[in-house]
């Protein structure tokens, strides 16, 4: 791995911080756009953890699932999850700092998880990758499989983070509508 791709990892999370609080600040939620983003989010919330019970992290190929749909389908939650955001905040500048975050930093990880993914599995994560697509999900499963959600791996992944991130996020716009007087 480049030292320049380890730069943009190391800063992925630093930087995340001030741009999630600078889109609080520039947001201005309304009442029907806070409850059209909360269903956008919702949908990126499920497909985050339908994947979350479908891997084993360092164990196995994940293939089964939303995995026979995308390679990438937490990050595909993710980005839903900021749409709903973005909805929700009813500010173009919030989503514009989302959407800045989004294609400077997700391009770079994904790069470099292909890249431990094909070291770690070879031939059978390239003949994955060459069936399913990076991010946009294929509209049929790619690869058959028989292996069921797990709610035990949806814990040991601790996704429930991410819905209780939601949560948070929500309600921190809905008392800032409120605060602001939106409707």
């Amino acid at each position: 791995m480049s030292s320049t791709t380890n730069f943009w990892i190391r800063w992925r999370v630093r930087v995340g911080y001030p741009v999630g609080v600078a889109a609080f600040l520039f947001a201005r939620p309304q009442g029907k756009w806070l409850l059209c983003g909360v269903a956008i989010a919702i949908c990126g919330l499920i497909l985050r953890g339908y994947a979350a019970g479908h891997l084993r992290k360092h164990k196995q190929l994940a293939i089964s699932g939303p995995y026979a749909f995308t390679r990438n389908p937490l990050y595909l939650g993710s980005v839903l999850l900021a749409a709903g955001f973005s909805v929700a905040s009813h500010s173009w500048i919030s989503t514009w700092l989302l959407a800045a975050y989004l294609a400077i930093f997700y391009p770079i990880v994904i790069r470099r998880e292909q890249a431990e993914l094909t070291k770690l599995y070879g031939a059978a994560f390239v003949e994955y990758a060459s069936q399913v697509p990076a991010f946009w999900p294929r509209f049929s499963p790619a690869v058959p499989s028989t292996e069921r959600f797990s709610w035990t791996l949806y814990r040991q992944n601790r996704e429930y983070e991410a819905a209780i991130g939601l949560v948070v996020a929500m309600a921190i716009l809905w008392v800032l509508m409120l605060w602001r007087g939106g409707q």
